[in-house]
């Protein structure tokens, strides 16, 4: 049989079609085969053999090195090719909602964002329930709050399998608590800070002493605050609950108050202000990620101060994706055997260790090659071991399909409120507009 290997093309477009129902207005492509590609380019990797029985279809995002893990398993099962179709988050997301509303064009497998999965919850006629694919026999091997992101309200349909998450943790500048008089070592910085009330002293301190914010922006204080509290913008039950739960009001008042105090900076996340202060010093702290690792290395390569504690009083998520299965499917038996291989604890050891997805899967934080793990940029830091103890401490918390727009409100309140709006006015426009925007 003929092998083409591991190759890589370009796809170009040929043809448009409209998103149809759900809510969108977003746009996709079909080439002449009626598969959806992006308005721009998507690359594109085929593996296996031209005459293999079974073809498989996967749409990803982001930088995952599955295209290089999979060849591993083509090889093992020659009866198997699998085309990778890999292109930015928002087209992806654009792409998939557009096939699955039009009912033919979607892959055979396609992952979602933890931002987007409760959105297409609404659509589970357009996916495979992989529990009848026989996925219970490997829930145990994952966290139990990643899976339940993957499953219905009731437990009963799963969406998706697990691949990494994002559990989060404070990443500082030793340089900075130091020229503060603060204690500089992980261990000592995370005895110093165990509360947000902790964590304010210090604030105070490096604000006194040097002259530098401890957060560069409102969103990284409050995202760490909302992804401690037990419950957030809407119940079980898609009921908005912003006006009766106390939790998000506290964690947007404390966020205020840090503001008002001058602890946050106002470096918009993603701005090159935001990625150049990463390197020059202008703020102490970073509430983040595991993923953040990366962005750090990358805008301030020769940065020899970042290290890493955990966050105060508790991690919290932040990223992520989940593997589905569409309905439109023909091969669902044969996804799911690949995706059970893929997303085993042992490819995710392989692809932390080749591209730094942070597993899922909790066997691998004690496999020798994980728990052994440091990093020089960190000071030879055990930067797994901080970020598996995060991953640990994370619960489930229902989001529903219009949290992003209700999020999106909040943080937009407290960037009014850095430039002057009185906190509580803020609030009840934020309730306001919240109101108006779900309401559409």
């Amino acid at each position: 049989m003929k092998k083409f290997g591991l190759t890589t093309t370009l796809v170009f477009t040929t043809m448009v079609v409209a998103a149809c129902g759900g809510g969108g207005d977003s746009t996709a492509t079909q080439d002449n085969d009626g598969n959806v590609v992006a308005d721009n380019e998507a690359e594109v990797t085929d593996l296996g053999s031209e005459d293999a029985e079974i073809e498989l279809s996967f749409w990803l995002f982001g930088a995952t090195g599955y295209p290089e893990l999979a060849a591993e398993y083509v090889e093992e099962n020659p009866d198997v090719s699998i085309t990778f179709q890999e292109i930015d988050m928002e087209d992806h997301h654009n792409n998939l909602f557009t096939a699955l509303s039009a009912g033919s064009g979607a892959p055979d497998m396609a992952a979602i964002e933890v931002s987007e999965i409760d959105g297409y919850k609404n659509a589970q006629d357009r996916f495979v329930n992989l529990y009848e694919m026989g996925a219970d026999e490997i829930e145990g091997d994952y966290l139990d709050w990643v899976w339940e992101i993957g499953t219905d309200v009731e437990g009963d349909f799963l969406f998706g399998i697990p691949t990494d998450i994002g559990p989060t943790v404070m990443f500082y500048r030793a340089d900075i608590f130091e020229e503060a008089g603060l204690p500089s070592e992980p261990e000592e910085v995370e005895a110093l800070i165990q509360t947000w009330d902790d964590y304010r002293d210090a604030a105070q301190t490096v604000l006194d002493e040097t002259g530098v914010v401890m957060a560069p922006n409102a969103e990284t204080v409050y995202n760490a605050k909302r992804d401690q509290a037990p419950e957030q913008y809407f119940n079980e039950s898609d009921e908005l609950i912003l006006e009766q739960s106390e939790f998000v009001k506290q964690a947007y008042d404390d966020t205020a108050q840090m503001i008002e105090d001058g602890y946050i900076g106002d470096y918009g996340m993603w701005t090159p202000e935001w990625g150049a202060a990463m390197d020059e010093g202008s703020y102490a702290t970073l509430l983040a990620p595991a993923w953040m690792q990366g962005v750090i290395k990358g805008n301030a390569p020769d940065q020899e101060n970042w290290r890493i504690a955990a966050l105060p009083e508790g991690a919290g998520n932040w990223g992520g994706s989940w593997i589905t299965v569409p309905s439109q499917t023909e091969h669902a038996e044969e996804a799911y055997e690949f995706l059970k291989w893929l997303l085993a604890p042992e490819q995710q050891l392989k692809a932390f260790e080749n591209m730094g997805l942070f597993p899922s899967a909790p066997s691998v934080y004690e496999m020798p090659e994980f728990a052994e793990y440091t990093d020089e940029y960190f000071g030879g830091q055990n930067t797994a071991e901080v970020f598996a103890n995060a991953a640990l401490e994370v619960e489930h918390i229902h989001k529903g399909a219009q949290y992003g727009e209700v999020n999106t409100e909040i943080l937009e309140g407290l960037n009014n409120v850095y430039d002057g709006i009185e906190s509580e006015e803020e609030w009840e426009d934020i309730l306001s507009r919240v109101q108006q925007r779900i309401s559409r």
